[in-house]
């Protein structure tokens, strides 16, 4: 698959970099070209890097890997990006995460979306990019699950196929609606990261959930 990144940050490299590893022809992107350059220098695997025009025309898929403050600037800088399917991996939080810098709006993914006409999946933005650089990301034995929130079947398929590239495994979270909770669960779980707790211990195994919840709101609005 050809793999548009538009970011040359911490996310982008260790993302692209397994992507590349994987066999993606993968073109990066970033406001300093010279940037994306050698960060694609520097992954190797024939990774490439330039404009962020250049990174979207590229990619079948296109990852958005910059700070949520950037998004604006740098979706204007890439060009049209309708009917992409687009990675956003971005969190709009900020310590002391109580609160989402989307707070009485949509979530930044719905925003993605409206502001693109791209076919949006948000994935990737529960972990730090030191996970996303672990070969395989597995602990206890158990790979690391990646929820995708995103409303177009075909783009989430393709999004799937990308998280076991990484060593992952994908998780079905429902439509982009749900991609709002998804944010607002990154906040609050680095939040409890930053305070000393283990997130991973307040949640029971599946057999030990209890009744049989029903999920309603997939591929809403």
């Amino acid at each position: 698959m050809r793999i548009g990144v538009l970011g040359a940050g911490n996310m982008a490299d260790a993302l692209a970099g397994k992507w590349a590893r994987a066999g993606h022809d993968v073109r990066i992107g970033a406001r300093t070209p010279a940037k994306a350059v050698a960060l694609a220098d520097r992954i190797g695997h024939g990774a490439a890097g330039g404009t962020l025009r250049e990174a979207a025309r590229h990619g079948d898929a296109v990852l958005l890997a910059v700070w949520h403050e950037g998004v604006p600037d740098v979706l204007r800088a890439a060009g049209p990006l309708d009917g992409r399917v687009l990675i956003d991996c971005t969190n709009p939080m900020e310590p002391p995460f109580e609160r989402l810098k989307t707070a009485g709006g949509p979530s930044a993914a719905r925003r993605v979306a409206d502001a693109t006409g791209a076919r949006v999946v948000k994935a990737f933005n529960l972990c730090h990019e030191s996970v996303w650089r672990m070969e395989p990301p597995e602990f206890g034995g158990r790979p690391l699950g990646v929820p995708l929130c995103g409303d177009d079947a075909e783009a989430v398929a393709a999004v799937c196929g990308l998280v076991a590239d990484a060593g992952c495994v994908p998780m079905d979270g429902g439509g982009l609606a749900r991609a709002a909770l998804l944010e607002a669960a990154a906040a609050f779980v680095v939040g409890l990261w930053a305070a000393g707790e283990d997130p991973a211990a307040m949640l029971p195994p599946p057999a030990h959930a209890g009744g049989a919840p029903r999920r309603t709101s997939i591929n809403e609005g």
